[in-house]
């Protein structure tokens, strides 16, 4: 981001100015903004003549195409260095911290927003969650020429979206329902019984799956609003896009996407988790809302694979691993689900440095059953010992190691699953990369 602050310091109307002739999607929201940022940069990239005779994005036209700071360095330095390093880009797909969404959707007047999701995050660095909303409805309200792509199963995203001209609904599903207990705008949330209320209905993201689903979507996504008298004075809106048929299954995640006009299209990602599906839901509807065609969308966002090193895997000393990134209540909860069931060893990272957050105690609110069962689940990282304790409590029984490495070595050869935190995983991938260009 270096690049980006000294700009910033010659010129302090930069990124305006980088900005002027581009037409640029702000993706933000607690957990995956990364990938979405990478989905939407390869849909708006995906024209014909971009692609190459395999049907891939070529990477080369990629670039030229969208502009995309694509490591996570997501201030306002690191948006300014990303249109830099591409100021002819006619598209910029950019990932956004929450907080700063109002000083950067200033600059860059961007022609759509992505909602993704809020939830608690870094409690030691970041403002409550009502105070995260509020900086999102900002943005929104200042900006009423943006499309706003938004999660109409998140009751925070609503808040923040509702009042837009320009509003997508897009139904994602979701496991984590803790943060969105009462409405920002008054009132308390109540999460509907009967969850068919999806276009899709059963075996829906969001809906209820019928006996023979290969996956079902955990966590309620009807739901609504109401005051002191039990009035209902908010429901969830009808989303313009979800997935049905749903397939969420070990390393990869399948569904058929309906949209608007009568669009029907199987979705088959390279990548894990039910989550993933929504998050390619919202970036295919971004990328539509700015003109791209919805299969060439839906291909486009099919071939990312790996997002600043989670979920690549990679073959150590006899042992086949995938990393995956999990770094807060929702997002521990969204990776264990993830988690390969055939995969019996799984190694936990967690650190607890200033892009972690130094605040842990909300790995209290994770609820790790989901590892019960494994035949060996190790502990590690600079707060290995009270991620050990959590995990006695909830009945698991684990080891200890200093380090990710080192928890692997105590693995056997086979499969092992890893869930590292920020820069456990950032670290680790180091380390990974150095062996790798030794071979």
């Amino acid at each position: 981001m270096i690049g980006g602050v000294i700009a910033a310091r010659i010129s302090p109307s930069i990124l305006a100015d980088l900005a002027r002739n581009t037409r640029c999607v702000i993706v933000t929201g607690t957990n995956g903004k990364s990938t979405t940022t990478r989905m939407v940069r390869t849909a708006l990239a995906a024209e014909p003549p971009s692609c190459s005779t395999a049907g891939a994005p070529d990477v080369a036209a990629v670039n030229a195409a969208v502009a995309s700071n694509t490591n996570g360095d997501n201030l306002p330095s690191g948006v300014t260095a990303a249109l830099m390093a591409q100021p002819n880009a006619p598209f910029a797909a950019l990932e956004v911290d929450e907080m700063h969404v109002p000083a950067v959707a200033a600059q860059v007047r961007p022609a759509a927003f992505v909602l993704l999701n809020l939830s608690r995050d870094q409690l030691d660095r970041v403002g409550e969650i009502g105070a995260v909303e509020q900086r999102l409805r900002q943005a929104v309200a200042e900006n009423p020429d943006a499309v706003v792509v938004a999660n109409c199963d998140d009751p925070l995203i609503v808040s923040a979206a509702m009042d837009a001209p320009k509003v997508v609904w897009v139904s994602t599903g979701g496991r984590w329902n803790s943060d969105s207990v009462s409405f920002p705008r008054g009132g308390r949330v109540v999460r509907d019984a009967d969850q068919n209320s999806t276009p899709g209905g059963a075996d829906s993201v969001g809906g209820t799956a019928s006996a023979g689903s290969a996956a079902s979507a955990v966590g309620a996504s009807s739901w609504h609003v109401v005051n002191d008298e039990g009035d209902i004075i908010v429901t969830r809106p009808e989303p313009a896009w979800w997935c049905e048929n749903i397939n969420a299954e070990g390393s990869t995640a399948r569904a058929t996407l309906r949209g608007p006009f009568g669009v029907e299209l199987p979705l088959d990602l390279s990548l894990p988790g039910q989550v993933n599906l929504g998050n390619a839901a919202q970036a295919v509807a971004a990328a539509v809302a700015l003109g791209i065609h919805p299969e060439d969308a839906v291909a486009a966002v099919s071939t990312v694979s790996e997002v600043a090193g989670r979920y690549s895997t990679h073959s150590v000393d006899g042992r086949e691993i995938r990393i995956m990134l999990a770094k807060n209540p929702a997002g521990w909860q969204e990776s264990m689900a993830m988690c390969d069931p055939a995969a019996q060893q799984v190694v936990i990272g967690v650190n607890g440095q200033i892009p972690d957050g130094q605040d842990l105690s909300w790995l209290w609110d994770v609820d790790f059953s989901a590892l019960r069962g494994r035949s060996r689940v190790v502990a590690c990282g600079e707060r290995g010992a009270d991620l050990a304790v959590r995990l006695q409590y909830a009945g698991i029984d684990c080891q200890v190691a200093p380090l990710p490495m080192d928890a692997l070595a105590l693995c056997e050869p086979g499969q092992v699953e890893m869930l590292l935190n920020y820069t456990s995983l950032r670290d680790f991938k180091k380390i990974l990369d150095a062996r790798e260009a030794q071979a």
